[in-house]
């Protein structure tokens, strides 16, 4: 291009149809605007507190709904005799604690018996099972005899104990313990080898013998997991009291269960049922409750 010869003009923007929006800065020290609520369904995520309670209640709000119109009315839609109504399963609750007077004393009975094999079962397997967590020869040792117990159905054991002890109470008290033993020893033996080594070696490095170790190092820092590992072991108490108690019992609540069956008083069945369970939550929640006391030390390091 020659001088004195002006270039084309460069083309101007067109124009915005939208008027520019002049976006301000926060004042300072003035709250910033959420993005977001805050998601229920967030991966590993604390429930929000607004959604605890109605999940908490939705399920069971509509599993008895769904009970009470299917047994409400003169003629429900599932006969008493397989569905008893809640109202029902409530009069036969009361009837058998205040007319007959036979709960209490199966709900004692039953309590008795787990208690006693949980016992047994603790004094057995947390002195075996710290053992093979702190020393590897004594492991191998018990290994072969004890890992088989956990996948051996222990309702096959009935009829062994019923040979062996007859049918009276040891024998509902071995099936008990057995129920238990098998499951809290390996708990036990996870929680001592869980222990971090650097503890150890500290405590042997400061001139602690082997069993001081275990006394001081081994066993308080495996012990809130082998408190909490109770919960667990009373479930399956309560499961398997209802076995127990169905050869030649005389009282406790699976004995109460099989006489209602046997008569065909479903209503009483549920009763039993529903107590198992309301019994099974009540002590869950006071293990849980001790452990939290015992063992505050380990929440506030967390």
């Amino acid at each position: 291009m020659s001088d004195g010869i002006p270039g084309p003009a460069a083309k101007a923007p067109p124009p915005s149809s939208e008027p520019a929006v002049k976006r301000e800065a926060p004042a300072p020290g003035a709250p910033r605007a959420r993005r977001s609520k805050e998601s229920a369904w967030g991966l590993r995520k604390p429930l929000p507190r607004q959604w605890r309670a109605p999940l908490a209640v939705a399920l069971p709000v509509a599993v008895v709904t769904a009970w009470i119109i299917l047994t409400s009315g003169s003629k429900p839609i599932v006969n008493e005799l397989f569905l008893p109504s809640p109202v029902r399963v409530l009069q036969e609750t009361l009837n058998m604690l205040l007319n007959e007077k036979t709960l209490l004393p199966a709900i004692w009975a039953s309590f008795l018996r787990i208690l006693l094999s949980f016992l047994i079962a603790a004094a057995v397997a947390l002195p075996l099972g710290i053992l093979m967590g702190a020393f590897e020869p004594f492991n191998r040792l018990m290994e072969p005899v004890m890992a088989p117990l956990r996948y051996m159905p222990i309702s096959a054991f009935i009829p062994l104990l019923i040979l062996w002890l007859g049918i009276g109470e040891s024998q509902k008290i071995a099936f008990l313990f057995l129920g238990v033993f098998v499951y809290l020893l390996p708990v036990v033996v996870t929680a001592i080898r869980a222990v971090p080594d650097e503890l150890v070696q500290t405590a042997l490095t400061l001139g602690a013998s082997r069993f001081q170790v275990i006394r001081t190092v081994l066993i308080p820092s495996a012990l809130p997991d082998i408190f909490d590992s109770f919960r667990v072991m009373n479930a399956i108490s309560w499961t398997y009291v209802i076995l127990a108690e169905f050869v030649n019992a005389r009282a406790g609540l699976g004995y109460l269960i099989q006489l209602a069956g046997s008569h065909l008083k479903t209503a009483q069945v549920f009763s039993g049922i529903l107590i198992i369970g309301i019994i099974g939550l009540a002590t869950d929640a006071l293990i849980r409750g001790l452990n939290a006391i015992l063992f505050r030390w380990r929440e506030q390091q967390s």
